[in-house]
């Protein structure tokens, strides 16, 4: 099967809403009410979508279920779902209509994020239309939680398999029972993904619209997994175990699908899957100082990988693309996988999921088993797609995501010069951490000046330990961290200091360079502040860090001469539209608010 790879067109807002129905027949009367049974045929409830009118039961439903699958008055979810048009234009009363709460559920974290259907449905069209007249397809969601991946896949095999299977209920029962399977990340999610897809929390009970299954869980399983502890860390996940041992109170965050080692295994014999698709959680907090996290949907990907499917659709962060906390390995197996066929890249994470800020934003992708070539790179930036561009993921050791930046990073890379990463030090020039704080306000008898978290002070001589050396030299400090946000033009790096010799830092900052004269780091000071540089750093910083790795794209230059702009367009023949797109990304220095 040969796979179209143009997206499924977004819609506008002047359009009508897409009907969240298993069936195209219009939708019964609007109740809100929950707990009283249902009267409607099969058929009416396929039309009727699950979510605020759930299928009404005699079951009780969880206070702690309600409350997470509405983050907003059902009247203005309402509302904001079905209007096209000014307010002051809609009838006073709205009838007839089933809004899909899908669309409205608040996120649990930013490491678990719930993906909206329209996000969705723009991920299941990179599939080849045929692939929903196969009635021997199956389809697994390894990281469900609110059900929409498996709900949209079932809505479109419905339609597809209508002329295979005529009768409506057989038809459910073979695509909920044979093709569709799921795998919860906690029990609260598995209980609203069966709402979601089998219109019942129980899959086997009489209101669900499978009448074929033996069990509560039906394909949707969940099973609280405990870790595997070896020297304080999971042997599967990495977490800590200071953190995540835990009572059966609490979530144990063992995701069923990576904390094994025979994932085919899960649903109670060796299963084979066509299509693996979701959006796993991103990170596990540590123990670490600050509240860092580890990145861990790249164990996802990869254990998905290991299962042979024809197709793996994934939405991650993007952070991947330049590497970083645990992602080195992950990032050149993904680049030098010739099977990746299509990646869309979304610049700012709140295009596609609203009211959620993830650095670097995010990007799902398409891997075929049966490609081996070049990728096509779809980048939305603040919203608007650009052009496509197809080619190799590999031609660097990062991702570079900007299509446009491609000839300018050749022009500087066929110079052939040195890089600055080559002078800028570890993520601990002196070997003090951000933390360190014994220091003095005052100047005494052979103190060394040191910069630290937003403030200066004066420290012994004998408490450095790392590059001593460079204590008597001037140095040009670059604040470790710096979150300017997602939009653009962006300043990329903080301000530099340029620190007098008999000084240090803390890991608050990395050192840029070292000199005998302050005339040199006077000009790497100017260098570093250019558009150009910063340009050339941002292509390899998705994430407010900044460490050597960034500055592999910088050229090392004489600092004998005072760099600008000008200079550096000329030396490297940038044309007038490669010129305006880095000072569209870049914004000038001075104007930053510090």
């Amino acid at each position: 099967m040969r796979n179209k790879l143009t997206p499924s067109r977004i819609r506008q807002p002047s359009e009508k809403p897409v009907q969240i129905l298993y069936d195209s027949k219009p939708s019964v009367p609007d109740r809100l009410s929950i707990g009283q049974p249902h009267t409607e045929s099969v058929e009416e409830r396929l039309v009727s979508p699950v979510h605020l009118n759930v299928p009404e039961t005699t079951e009780p439903v969880e206070e702690g279920l309600v409350a997470s699958v509405r983050s907003e008055p059902v009247e203005e979810c309402l509302v904001a779902s079905v209007r096209s048009e000014p307010v002051e234009e809609q009838p006073p009363k709205i009838i007839n209509y089933n809004p899909d709460v899908l669309t409205c559920l608040a996120n649990l974290s930013n490491d678990e994020v719930f993906t909206p259907p329209e996000l969705v449905n723009q991920m299941l069209a990179m599939l080849p239309a045929e692939l929903w007249q196969n009635s021997e397809a199956k389809f697994l969601d390894p990281v469900t939680k609110s059900g929409v991946f498996l709900r949209e896949i079932a809505k479109r095999l419905n339609a597809g398999l209508a002329e295979q299977i005529p009768d409506l209920q057989t038809r459910l029962n073979h695509i909920f029972t044979q093709q569709l399977f799921g795998l919860a990340i906690t029990e609260l999610t598995s209980l609203l993904a069966r709402r979601s897809v089998y219109c019942a929390k129980k899959a086997n009970s009489a209101y669900s619209i499978c009448t074929a299954f033996k069990s509560e869980q039906g394909n949707i399983l969940f099973s609280r997994i405990e870790h595997t502890w070896h020297n304080g860390k999971c042997t599967y996940c990495g977490a800590s175990q200071e953190v995540y041992a835990r009572d059966e109170a609490l979530e144990t965050h063992a995701y069923q699908f990576i904390h094994t080692d025979q994932p085919a295994y899960l649903f109670g014999k060796d299963m084979k899957f066509d299509v693996i698709i979701g959006n796993p959680p991103y990170q596990l907090s540590t123990d670490g100082f600050g509240g860092q996290a580890k990145p861990i949907y790249h164990l996802f990907v990869e254990q998905a990988k290991k299962l042979n499917p024809h197709y793996l659709i994934m939405i991650t962060p993007a952070r991947w693309f330049a590497g970083g906390m645990g992602l080195n390995d992950f990032r050149a197996n993904m680049i030098a996988d010739k099977r990746i066929r299509h990646i869309t890249d979304i610049h700012q994470a709140a295009d596609c999921f609203p009211g959620v800020e993830i650095k670097g934003g995010v990007c799902y992708f398409l891997w075929d088993a049966q490609h081996s070539g070049n990728c096509e790179i779809q980048s939305i930036v603040a919203g608007q797609k650009q052009t496509p561009v197809t080619r190799s993921l590999n031609k660097y050791d990062i991702f570079v995501r900007h299509n446009e930046a491609i000839p300018i990073l050749e022009k500087v890379l066929n110079q052939q010069e040195p890089n600055l990463s080559e002078i800028v030090s570890g993520v601990q020039p002196f070997g003090l951490p951000s933390t360190f704080k014994d220091f003095k306000n005052e100047q005494f008898n052979d103190a060394v000046k040191i910069y630290a978290r937003n403030c200066q002070g004066w420290v012994e001589r004998a408490k450095i330990t790392l590059r001593t050396d460079w204590i008597d030299k001037y140095k040009v400090l670059v604040s470790e961290g710096y979150n300017g946000g997602d939009s653009y033009p962006h300043q990329i790096i903080g301000k530099p200091i340029i620190a007098d010799k008999g000084s240090c830092c803390t890991m608050t900052y990395i050192a840029a360079g070292f000199f005998d004269s302050r005339e040199e780091a006077e000009n790497l000071d100017a260098y570093l502040k250019t558009k150009f540089v910063r340009f050339m750093i941002f292509l390899r910083k998705n994430t407010q860090h900044t460490n050597s790795e960034r500055f592999k794209f910088v050229p090392y230059l004489s600092m004998s001469i005072t760099w600008t702009d000008q200079k550096l367009y000329k030396k490297y023949g940038l044309t007038t539209e490669e010129i305006a797109f880095i000072e569209s990304m870049i914004r000038p220095m001075e104007l930053a608010d510090e």
